[in-house]
């Protein structure tokens, strides 16, 4: 099991950087028309950008990286919900639990499930691994919930509520302290270019910035804006070229992005597989070989073995090529299907 840190992230001399002090909630808060519960709500979405907005009006928080997931609460049953709307809540038994022991009957928080590493940093290869891969079965108890908004709550619908006031609610809800399967993720008071840096520093993967006077709309409609220090991607797997000095027989997987609705090859990654997901990776793979490749392939590699694009790989890389190939590319896992993340559009 994955020791769970006690360490704050982002813990720096720079005082400029430090979490957004919480307010009590006020209890003579107005009534509000009663509204059913939503069986499910689709998720806002971060877009990408390069760097930093600017101005009073955007809130930052670290960049997680996980699987996206719902948590409904409804007096005393539990549903934990994937992006894509699969039910998991068997598959995170801590946060089922942790949620259970929450101060509040009804309610739908939005989060991402992550497993941390000593240092505080979310580990997709981890938590991968806590689940059993890409269609596995396993439970994870060392994921933890960095939850960072509230949707529902008490009866009442939040999603025409401006962000300010859903943090307001959620603080209000989540225990305090870097301790439990269900956490805050903080705001941090500062500037976003020296956020960050400062997440950079600590080998974060990036910072989220969100415009405080935004209701919950659904899809990315840049209300929600990420930046990232080291890009990191969703690609198809098209092909692998066979190895037979390569752990798993697999020398390098072969990726492709979205293009005017088609794939089209943008390099290989070689890098980042590690021995116990190796195996299982190429038994996926070879369960969808095909003789006919997905995208159109000039390259040089020789023991191509193409496959059905039916496998989506998170992968980091520092930049592209000139001819549009991915740059140090390194593997860090499958998507699950269940996660439903999108592959990489070209522009």
């Amino acid at each position: 099991m994955v020791k769970r840190p006690s360490k704050p992230l982002l813990q720096h001399q720079d005082t400029s950087l430090r979490g957004r002090p919480r307010r009590r909630r006020d209890p003579a808060q107005p009534s509000l028309p009663f509204d059913p519960m939503p069986d499910r709500i689709e998720p806002c979405l971060a877009l990408l950008k390069q760097k930093p907005p600017i101005g009073d009006r955007w809130a930052f928080e670290v960049k997680w990286d996980g699987y996206r997931i719902a948590v409904h609460l409804d007096h005393g049953k539990v549903r934990i919900l994937t992006r894509g709307g699969h039910d998991w809540t068997d598959r995170f038994p801590a946060i089922a639990e942790a949620a259970r022991n929450l101060v509040v009957e009804m309610a739908i928080l939005d989060g991402e499930a992550v497993v941390l590493d000593e240092q505080g940093r979310s580990d997709f290869g981890a938590l991968q691994q806590s689940l059993g891969g890409r269609g596995g079965k396993k439970t994870s108890d060392a994921s933890v919930l960095m939850v960072f908004d509230l949707l529902y709550f008490d009866g009442h619908s939040l999603l025409n509520t401006e962000l300010s006031v859903r943090r307001h609610l959620l603080e209000g809800i989540i225990p305090n302290g870097p301790e439990g399967a269900i956490r805050l993720s903080e705001e941090v008071e500062a500037n976003g270019a020296a956020l960050l840096a400062a997440a950079c520093e600590h080998g974060l993967e990036g910072i989220i910035a969100k415009d405080k006077d935004s209701p919950y709309r659904s899809g990315r409609g840049g209300d929600w804006v990420k930046i990232k220090c080291i890009q990191s991607d969703t690609f198809a797997v098209v092909g692998y070229e066979h190895s037979l000095s390569a752990r798993g027989g697999i020398g390098a997987l072969l990726l492709a992005a979205r293009k005017d609705g088609n794939l089209v090859y943008v390099g290989s990654v070689g890098t980042g597989f590690k021995e116990a997901a190796v195996w299982k990776l190429r038994e996926q793979l070879d369960k969808l070989v095909t003789k006919k490749p997905a995208v159109n392939y000039s390259g040089r590699r020789k023991d191509v073995i193409w496959v059905r694009p039916r496998l989506f790989a998170e992968i980091e890389y520092r930049a592209w090529t000139h001819d549009g190939k991915l740059r140090h590319a390194s593997y860090k896992g499958l998507r699950d299907a269940a996660d439903v993340a999108d592959v990489y559009e070209i522009g």
